[in-house]
């Protein structure tokens, strides 16, 4: 017994072997709109400024 495809997860219709794991580009584009406009986040502190001024400069200082 395989076990029944899972849907997009985006819009909940069948996925597309073309654009897994979504069902179509749109739902694609969608997605990765939401990670651009901070949409989705990834739970942790937020980063202290030193922290993003040693990302930056690659951890060099003048």
């Amino acid at each position: 017994m395989t076990k029944p495809a899972k849907p997009c997860p985006i819009c909940k219709n069948p996925r597309s072997e073309e654009h897994a794991p979504f069902c179509s580009s749109r739902c694609r584009d969608r997605d990765l709109s939401q990670w651009f406009g901070d949409g989705y986040a990834v739970p942790g502190r937020p980063a202290l400024p030193e922290e993003i001024a040693a990302e930056v400069t690659g951890g060099k200082e003048d």
